[in-house]
């Protein structure tokens, strides 16, 4: 009997309609359109504004794209993995929440949190749960309102993060197509840098955490940029070094979209070209977990069958990962 491998069979996306610009944050903070072009690469993200909307409002919608566009009924799916960091509420899951509202009620589905390596994360459980056998149709939703945790006061946050979601359908294939190999890793002494100091059960929320603005993100970019740049480059080398592929081999690196200086460094230390990197961090910011599905979303129509592509993030906890695959379909 042939192998099976896990294959991603379809992409979908949702971006909230409005853009928050460079422009709009220098009056926000002291920062301008020129320093956050040259230092990170983003020009505008997107910001989910409707009142009473949430993470799975826009996860839904992603989902929603993905059956219809590839024809699955929600009752064919069996499981659906959340990546992401802005649950609707710390309980229950926001999975959850996105299979009841997409009419998925025959999968099982819980949230992931590993920042920005959700996605990378969630597509490693989804191919053990193909490879087994046992599961036939896999949805992973990344899905974040990164702009409900971020203080617009702190210039050296606001400029980066914005909201969005993507999906991808994850099936068996038997083909020389799908997940051929990952590396994860973590370090639990990054939570130092990058962290929500309050809200959990070290630091339940009172009165002084939200006075002193606890509950929004916390980083401290200069360890966290090095960590990312030695990181995410190194594991994404290393998973070409163990499957002998050279840089002429490699048809997509799809980065997490966090940083250009970053996505840069990657590539370089991968020796492959610009033009063999999917970038889209200029209009959408760094989205976390969405960011490396919202690249395949974007370059959906230039991808062909059997193209090599590795996938590489870095996030808070740390985690790190790179993830090798052959794109398993032509778009048309």
């Amino acid at each position: 009997m042939a192998n099976i491998r896990a294959a991603i069979t379809g992409v979908g996306a949702y971006l909230p309609e409005y853009r928050l610009t460079n422009e709009e944050i220098s009056k926000m903070v002291d920062t301008s359109d020129e320093w956050i072009m040259q230092r990170i690469g983003i020009k505008e993200r997107r910001i989910l504004k409707e009142e009473g909307k949430a993470t799975s409002d826009m996860g839904a919608r992603a989902v929603e794209n993905l059956l219809e566009k590839t024809g699955t009924s929600p009752d064919e799916v069996d499981m659906l993995i959340c990546a992401t960091i802005t649950p609707d509420m710390n309980l229950p899951a926001t999975a959850n929440i996105i299979a009841h509202k997409t009419n998925i009620h025959n999968a099982w589905s819980f949230d992931l949190n590993a920042a920005c390596s959700g996605f990378i994360f969630s597509l490693s459980t989804a191919t053990q749960f193909i490879e087994s056998g046992r599961y036939k149709k896999v949805v992973i939703v990344a899905a974040e309102k990164m702009s409900s945790i971020i203080n617009y006061e702190d210039r050296t946050t606001c400029p980066l993060f914005g909201d969005g979601a993507a999906a991808v359908l994850v099936e068996p294939s038997t083909e020389d197509v799908g997940v051929i190999d990952y590396i994860n890793r973590v370090d639990g002494l990054g939570r130092h840098h990058l962290h929500i100091k309050a809200g959990g059960s070290l630091k339940p929320a009172s009165e002084e955490t939200v006075k002193n603005k606890e509950h929004y993100l916390y980083q401290e970019g200069q360890a966290v940029f090095k960590a990312a740049v030695s990181s995410m480059a190194d594991v994404a080398a290393e998973i070409m070094e163990k499957h002998n592929i050279s840089s002429e081999d490699v048809a997509w690196l799809v980065p997490h979209q966090a940083n250009m200086r970053i996505i840069e460094a990657t590539a370089r230390r991968m020796g492959i070209s610009k033009k063999q990197v999917m970038i889209n961090i200029r209009k959408y910011g760094n989205t976390t977990a969405a960011t490396i599905p919202l690249c395949l979303w974007d370059y959906e129509k230039q991808l062909k069958k059997g193209d090599n592509i590795i996938l590489a993030a870095f996030g808070a906890g740390f985690t790190w990962g790179s993830t090798y695959l052959k794109w398993a379909y032509d778009s048309e």
